[in-house]
């Protein structure tokens, strides 16, 4: 079971990507979670992240490539959870894509109890990123 969402903002790719990279101070932009890593925003980097709605889950960085994506797994039983980040576009605009995944046996029924709620805060992320993205630029 997968879902996304997408947006474009006028900024640069660059400026998105180091709100990205500043995992400790994504709820500036991102008010419904609470999230850490441990060490840098690199490929293989461990944290957590803590929704409001919800219980604090380690997360995974399992690729990320600067200014142009990252993903975020985290474990669930018999289920894993991807969050996938997107960025393209032209100097000044970029489109972002925010993609979740849920994968394994349990899919479906962690897609409905725990995806539900997070397809209906995925608009207002992008939303928080677009304003903080932009008012940099």
């Amino acid at each position: 079971m997968q879902f996304e969402e997408q947006i474009l903002i006028s900024a640069p790719v660059e400026k998105i990507f180091a709100l990205y990279a500043n995992v400790n101070g994504w709820s500036s932009w991102d008010p419904d979670v609470k999230t850490s890593i441990e060490g840098a925003f690199v490929s293989g980097a461990n944290g957590t992240l803590e929704p409001s709605k919800g219980p604090k889950a380690k997360i995974t960085f399992t690729e990320v490539v600067a200014n142009r994506s990252f993903t975020v797994k985290s474990k669930l039983p018999l289920c894993v959870m991807c969050f996938e980040h997107e960025l393209s576009g032209s100097p000044g605009k970029a489109k972002v894509v925010h993609r979740v995944v849920f994968d394994g046996l349990l899919s479906s029924l962690f897609g409905r109890l725990i995806g539900s709620q997070i397809r209906k805060g995925l608009p207002s992320t992008l939303q928080g990123l677009k304003r903080a993205a932009e008012r940099q630029s």
